[in-house]
C-alpha cells in the first residue's frame, strides 16, 4: 500500500481520484486549500506555500495540478516538485492541459519541463476541455436563458469527462507501466457546441441552444463573475485556440491506459441532467 498525495482533492478531478485510489487500497492524503475536515486531510496553499512540507512528507507519489484562477503556474508548482525531490517522493503525475507543450514559454510547459528534469519518475496528462464545464463555468446562461454562450464558432472539441481523467491518473499513480510518458487525453468524439446543446436538450427535455458571442462579451461575463483580469484574458486566448480548431483531435490514450473507452457526451448529459433543470 502506497501513500499518495492528491493536490486539489476537492476538485472536479481530485474528488473522483481520491475515491479510485482508496478503492485500490492506497492511503490517500487529501491536500486542499480548505480547512481539513477529516483524518488524512492536510491544508495546502500553493499560492503562499503554506503547508507544503507537511503535505509532501512521507508520500510515495503525488498528483499535482494548478489551482484555477492563476496564470503563473510555474511559480506555484515548481516548488512542489522541488519539495518532492527533497522529501524522497518517488513519482508525480502532473495534470496540465492539452496544447500546453505547443509553446516552451507557456508557464504550464515550464512546469512540465521542470518535472521532466527533476529526476523523479513522472507522468504528464494533458486533458482537453472538460465536459463538466457545461454544468459549472457555462451553467448560468443555460439555466436562465437556455443558451450556451461562447465565442468559439462552429469549431469542434473532443470534450473529456473529468471522471475519465481521474481513472487515468489513478492507473498512472499506482502502476509503472507508463512511467515517464506524457499523454493528451480526450473523449472519443469531437462535437461542436450545437451538437453538445442538442444532446443536453435530449437529456433534459429542455430546449438548449448554442449562441456565439463576441470575445468582448465573453470577457465582460468573466469579469462580472469575479475572475482576475489576467486569468479572464487567458481564458479568452484559449477559447480562441478552440475556435481555431486546436481542440478537435481525438486520442486513444484513455482506453490505452485504463482499458475502458472514454464516456460519450450523451452519457455525461444523462448523468448530470438534473443540474440543467434548475
Amino acid at each position: 500500500m502506497s501513500t499518495i498525495l492528491v493536490i486539489g482533492a476537492n476538485g472536479t478531478v481530485g474528488t473522483h481520484l481520491v475515491g479510485h485510489l482508496a478503492d485500490m487500497g492506497h492511503n490517500v492524503r487529501r491536500a486542499t486549500s480548505r480547512p481539513p475536515e477529516a483524518a488524512g486531510d492536510v491544508h495546502l496553499n500553493l499560492v503562499t506555500g503554506a503547508g507544503l512540507g507537511d503535505a509532501v512528507a512521507g508520500v510515495d507519489a503525488a498528483f499535482l495540478l494548478s489551482p484555477p484562477g492563476h496564470t503563473n503556474q510555474n511559480v506555484l508548482l515548481n516548488p512542489v516538485i522541488d519539495q518532492a525531490v527533497a522529501r524522497g517522493v518517488r513519482k508525480i503525475v502532473l495534470m496540465t492541459a492539452m496544447g500546453a507543450n505547443a509553446d516552451e514559454a507557456n508557464p504550464l510547459r515550464q512546469v512540465e519541463r521542470h518535472l521532466e528534469q527533476s529526476g523523479l519518475t513522472y507522468n504528464i496528462i494533458r486533458p482537453n476541455w472538460f465536459m463538466q464545464n457545461f454544468h459549472t463555468f457555462w451553467l448560468q446562461p443555460i439555466l436562465t436563458e437556455g443558451k450556451i454562450l461562447l465565442p468559439v464558432g462552429k469549431a469542434k472539441g473532443s470534450f473529456i469527462d473529468a471522471r475519465d481523467i481521474a481513472s487515468v491518473a489513478a492507473v498512472l499513480l499506482a502502476t509503472p507501466k507508463f512511467d515517464n510518458q506524457a499523454f493528451d487525453l480526450t473523449g472519443g468524439e469531437a462535437l461542436d457546441h450545437d451538437e453538445a446543446a442538442a444532446l443536453l436538450s435530449a437529456a433534459t427535455g429542455r430546449r438548449i441552444v448554442y449562441e456565439e458571442i463576441s470575445e468582448e462579451d465573453m470577457l465582460g461575463q468573466l469579469r462580472a463573475a469575479g475572475l482576475p483580469e489576467d486569468y479572464a484574458r487567458f481564458l479568452i486566448v484559449i477559447l480562441g485556440f478552440f475556435k481555431a480548431g486546436y481542440a478537435e483531435a481525438v486520442t486513444p490514450a484513455v482506453a490505452q491506459i485504463t482499458g475502458v473507452q472514454p464516456r460519450r457526451f450523451a452519457d455525461y448529459a444523462q448523468d448530470f441532467k438534473d443540474l440543467w433543470l434548475g
